[in-house]
């Protein structure tokens, strides 16, 4: 009868009513030889319980190691990884695999998908930074998380939203931006992805639907964005009490740096489409 919120840095959060929270406590443990090396920063964690043990999927960074340049742009060894706890409030230690996706690769944002297939799925962005238009992938994942198995398949590039945009020397074009995909059904079984981007300046999520009810789609976006603006990188969730809600947050840059909040929104997923409602206090 707990809840949990992750946090930048490998922390956590407790909560008996989602309202008053407990901690930050550090709950992500790293290999210092790894190639993470001994601070790396992690970021957009997900809790994931699976098989009787709980799984902190997060995008790690090493800004030590760089793994080449683009567009004048150097980019440092960041990517996808998985730790594994026998508790939900951790603490989470690595597992078998010392890499999950290709070293040259920048990803981020994984998150857990059983298909229908029975098989388990890492749902991870490719970074635009090396490719200049983001893209949302899968990738197999051994029977019990601790590696990775074949190759990464593509879902959707960030240039098939029809909502983002941004502006690249004086045209309006669609973001290169693929960020916080997140996997549901509806109550109607449908298949559905919520994932972010940005509008011109604003953080902006939206959502897609797979027609074949797989993760391999094809993927086809909805016009408008499924939160209002400066809203993204959700979760669904429902409280003990059977409530849908959508964890996201907003952001503001405070002296060049990103200031997160975590804000709560009820959600309707009784028909086709989820819709997202007022938002929960």
């Amino acid at each position: 009868m707990t809840y949990y919120m992750t946090g930048t840095g490998g922390k956590l959060w407790k909560s008996k009513d989602l309202r008053y929270w407990d901690g930050p406590y550090t709950v992500a443990e790293t290999d210092p030889a790894s190639w993470m090396g001994p601070e790396p920063m992690i970021w957009a964690a997900e809790l994931h319980p699976y098989k009787g043990k709980y799984y902190y999927f997060a995008t790690f960074t090493n800004p030590d190691v760089k793994i080449g340049s683009f567009r004048g742009n150097e980019i440092e060894r960041r990517a996808c990884h998985v730790l594994v706890s026998d508790k939900a409030e951790g603490p989470y230690r690595p597992m078998e695999d010392k890499t999950y996706l290709p070293a040259e690769k920048p990803t981020l944002d994984g998150t857990l998908w059983v298909d229908t297939d029975g098989k388990p799925y890492m749902v991870y962005c490719y970074e635009w930074l090396q490719t200049w238009d983001g893209t949302i992938e899968k990738i197999e994942l051994k029977p019990d998380l601790s590696g990775s198995m074949g190759e990464g398949q593509l879902l959707f590039r960030a240039s098939d939203s029809p909502w983002s945009r941004e502006v690249i020397d004086g045209d309006t074009v669609a973001s290169k931006v693929t960020d916080g995909p997140y996997l549901f059904r509806t109550q109607t079984g449908r298949l559905g992805m919520i994932w972010t981007s940005w509008i011109y300046d604003v953080y902006t999520q939206g959502v897609a639907y797979s027609e074949s009810g797989t993760l391999d789609g094809p993927w086809v976006q909805e016009e408008q964005p499924i939160t209002p603006p400066n809203f993204g990188h959700g979760m669904l969730f429902r409280t003990f009490d059977g409530q849908l809600l959508m964890s996201v947050h907003s952001h503001k840059d405070i002296n060049s740096h990103f200031h997160r909040v975590p804000h709560l929104f009820k959600v309707d997923d009784s028909g086709d489409k989820i819709v997202v409602e007022e938002e929960y206090r």
